[in-house]
């Protein structure tokens, strides 16, 4: 329970983000293809045009799955090229007979077939972004099922024609047509803005459609997931609309849900649709998953990165658009919860820029922390430097600046400045362009005046190149006094009036800032060693959780994070032995009690203690916590013993 999906850092082929290819942008597709379900495979033809950026071009590159098998290339008048693979970078290189001019578009296309069945490798490692199955199919633009060059950052229009058995519906991005040919029908779709309208699903079944809030949702799930459409519906018009308010009009508002299946990302937006992992659907609406992939119909469809170093402005906005829905529903306090688990996310990598985030793998969970969490702090620290009437301002100027175009990190910078008509230059260079969290240090003094007393003190950091508004709270007998210190540099002096005696001086006591701290280094570190523990790398894992308590002895966190790997190694006296120190710790967060003893008593099971298993068990049900169905688990742990799985996991 409470694991995350890890894969590894890896450096691109490019670096920072400068492809090593001769430099093509694509504009726009033509596509052909026949899904054929009973088979599982795809034929497809792909015209691309594209538009040289260099001069003299001999050769262009795309990305193509290695599941599919390239039978021929031919250029706009009819030559056949000959296209070289590349399998261990899912690329087709043509070289062509003669220099391409500088700015000249040129269209190539690709006949091409091959099967998809879900389990081929991905050009994501370890994440299944296409799979054709009897009775649905999705295939996501990720997936390279169609030849793409500038991935991410290249905007394209498209015309997608797609056949398909009678019985079965076409859902892509554009205006629909469809036409019958005797047991097929071809679905046609037309998009003509520049965006990403590259992802397509095959669906069987009626879709539930839900109007609310003068939106309608179409909502195609399958199996037990069928049960929560509706309310899907409902939320995903309800985000819709709040959206609007901050952002501006929706490039869609009528949006498309659609179930893809396990081993898919939990969810991923088209223009129009949605696409969501059973996993991240579940009983009740997941608003987190929901919110991001909402959001990413401003953030991605209408506007996104121009290089996928600027990947922050997609994935950051995304996920601050996450943490204001729970703001709109939670208030500050909710807030305040998802800016806190960012942080630790964020503090995870404090190595590399954020804008050298193409140094990473696509999806890793190095790039998410990167581009995601962090970017999500640097917007609601920007919030914090320039206000929330400007803050907002910025988001709706930039969308509407920005609509069907991809922008820099640049762009942003000067929209916020005209909005705030502030220089901000310092903030972008800090938080974007530089790596690192600061770890703030309080000195001060307590004087008496005719008028009261003050405060004298100074801010210390050891970041020398710092700047950044810093709030502090003084406690006093009386009503608490606060203010904010601009710290320069590793060291800013303040002086603070007070009516009443001061008894506490605070720094940052809202949490807005990107910073560390001892409870911060404790919970990165438990952070990475569960990153660790999900790709059973147990050694370098219990290195973490070591580390951690090394600076907090008492965390409850790091001493259950070790029991868990001593469980997954049948390590059971050990398991044991940290499992008490958990319930001999802070206890935070809660739900570390109720598993401890859930665990503990499943470790008695496994060892034929039957009755000082249902002891645990019976502890369990007494702290009342049902955090990930722990009450369920345990009324079924009483009725029956628990057995030890063949994989050894909890």
């Amino acid at each position: 329970m409470f694991k995350y999906v890890v894969l590894s850092l890896l450096a691109t082929g490019a670096i920072y983000g400068q492809d090593r290819h001769p430099r093509i942008r694509v504009e726009h597709y033509v596509i052909d293809a026949e899904v054929n379900a009973r088979a599982q495979s795809l034929n497809a033809k792909a015209a691309v045009r594209f538009v040289p950026l260099d001069d003299k071009v001999t050769s262009a590159t795309f990305e193509l799955n290695n599941a599919l098998n390239v039978s021929r290339v031919m250029d706009e008048k009819g030559n056949q090229l000959s296209p070289t693979r590349g399998q261990s970078d899912f690329t087709v290189q043509v070289n062509f007979p003669a220099p391409l001019a500088k700015g000249a578009p040129v269209t190539l296309t690709f006949t091409y077939d091959g099967h998809l069945t879900g389990n081929e490798d991905s050009p994501v490692y370890g994440i299944k972004f296409a799979a054709i199955h009897d009775d649905y199919a999705f295939l996501l633009y990720p997936a390279r099922w169609f030849p793409v060059s500038g991935y991410t950052a290249d905007r394209f229009t498209a015309n997608l024609n797609i056949t398909v058995p009678q019985g079965n519906h076409v859902i892509a991005s554009g205006n629909e047509t469809s036409h019958a040919a005797g047991d097929k029908v071809t679905y046609s779709f037309q998009f003509t803005k520049p965006s990403f309208p590259g992802s397509i699903a095959v669906v069987r079944d009626n879709p539930v459609k839900n109007n609310t809030d003068g939106l309608t949702t179409t909502v195609y799930f399958r199996g037990s997931e069928a049960s929560s459409a509706s309310a899907y519906g409902a939320e995903t018009a309800k985000m819709v609309n709040y959206l609007t308010g901050l952002f501006g009009l929706a490039p869609y508002a009528n949006l498309t849900l659609v179930e893809t299946e396990t081993g898919a990302p939990n969810g991923y937006s088209a223009p129009g649709i949605l696409f969501l992992n059973p996993r991240a659907i579940g009983h009740d609406v997941n608003a987190r998953v929901l919110s991001n992939q909402v959001a990413r119909q401003w953030w991605e469809t209408e506007v996104s990165p121009g290089t996928r170093n600027h990947l922050w402005l997609e994935n950051g906005l995304a996920a601050y658009s996450e943490a204001l829905w729970a703001e709109h529903n939670g208030g500050q306090s909710a807030l305040d919860l998802q800016m806190k688990s960012a942080s630790t996310e964020a503090l995870t990598i404090d190595n590399i820029p954020v804008i050298q985030e193409a140094r990473l793998e696509d999806y890793s969970p190095e790039l998410w922390a990167l581009s995601a969490s962090k970017g999500s702090q640097v917007l609601n620290m920007l919030r914090y430097v320039i206000g929330d009437k400007n803050f907002f301002a910025t988001l709706k100027q930039f969308a509407q600046q920005y609509a069907w175009k991809s922008a820099l990190t640049e762009d942003f910078r000067k929209v916020a400045e005209s909005v705030s008509q502030q220089d901000l230059k310092w903030f972008f260079i800090e938080w974007i362009e530089s790596s690192g969290a600061p770890e703030f240090k309080l000195e001060y003094t307590v004087f008496r005046t005719q008028k009261g007393f003050r405060v004298q003190g100074k801010v210390s950091q050891d970041m020398d190149t710092f700047r950044m508004p810093v709030d502090l709270k003084i406690e006093t007998e009386g009503n608490p006094e606060e203010k904010r210190v601009e710290v320069v540099g590793t060291s800013s002096e303040f002086s603070v009036d007070t009516f009443g005696k001061p008894k506490s001086v605070s720094i940052d006591p809202n949490g807005h800032l990107l910073r560390q701290s001892s409870g911060e280094r404790v919970a990165v570190a438990i952070r990475k060693g569960e990153q660790f523990a999900e790709i059973s790398e147990f050694t370098e894992a219990l290195k973490e959780y070591q580390k951690a308590l090394e600076t907090a002895r008492n965390s409850s966190l790091a001493h259950y994070r070790i029991a868990e790997v001593f469980f997954l190694q049948n390590n059971y006296q050990s398991a044991a032995n940290e499992f008490r120190e958990v319930l001999n710790g802070d206890l935070n967060p809660k739900w570390v009690e109720v598993w401890a003893h859930i665990t503990l008593g499943k470790i008695f099971d496994i060892t034929g203690q039957r009755e000082r298993a249902v002891n645990e068990y019976t502890q369990a049900q007494r702290t009342r916590d049902n955090t990930q169905g722990a009450q369920d688990e345990v009324a079924k742990l009483i009725r029956t013993p628990y057995e030890r799985k063949k994989s050894g996991g909890i």
